[in-house]
């Protein structure tokens, strides 16, 4: 890989693979510092990388990076962002409704908030997936439909007590 190449890479990869890692941890900072770790791995690594794998490299480095600082970081649970939320009687906009999804979503545990957010928001395929998080393409279907089972759930039961 040259440095053109890899420059090409930054400028194609870097927005959504900080985009995934942010949504995961919710800390810019954080999520800067692991994304940039992940090009420096690739540049590293840059003469075993096959050009067409590029992508799915960098994802994978990055989600075992947030994963370890998922691990280090014992004080930031996920489950925290949910107490917060108030149910109203109403559900006013579709910005209080895509807040109230985003806290359901990070009451997820790691895996499934992952999951959800490469598929859904990122718009990856199941193999894709499989090979950022080192699953098969079945655990990925199987995982994914469990998270969302959890947040129809939750949504449910969200709409129910404001009606």
């Amino acid at each position: 890989m040259t440095i053109q190449e890899f420059n090409n890479c930054v400028d194609t990869y870097s927005d959504g693979v900080y985009r995934f890692i942010v949504k995961n941890i919710g800390h810019e900072a954080d999520a800067q510092d692991i994304v940039q770790t992940a090009f420096e791995k690739l540049w590293i690594h840059r003469e075993k990388v096959e050009s067409e794998k590029v992508k799915s490299y960098l994802f994978t480095v990055a989600y075992h990076q947030m994963i370890d600082h998922i691990r280090k970081d014992k004080k930031r649970a996920t489950t925290d962002n949910f107490e917060d939320l108030k149910v109203h009687s109403h559900i006013a906009s579709n910005a209080e409704l895509k807040q109230i999804l985003l806290r359901a979503i990070n009451e997820l545990n790691p895996t499934q908030k992952s999951l959800v957010l490469l598929k859904d928001y990122e718009g990856y395929s199941y193999q894709e997936i499989g090979e950022i998080m080192n699953l098969s393409e079945s655990q990925v279907k199987v995982y994914l439909h469990r998270a969302r089972l959890i947040l129809k759930g939750k949504l449910i039961h969200l709409e129910k007590m404001s009606a």
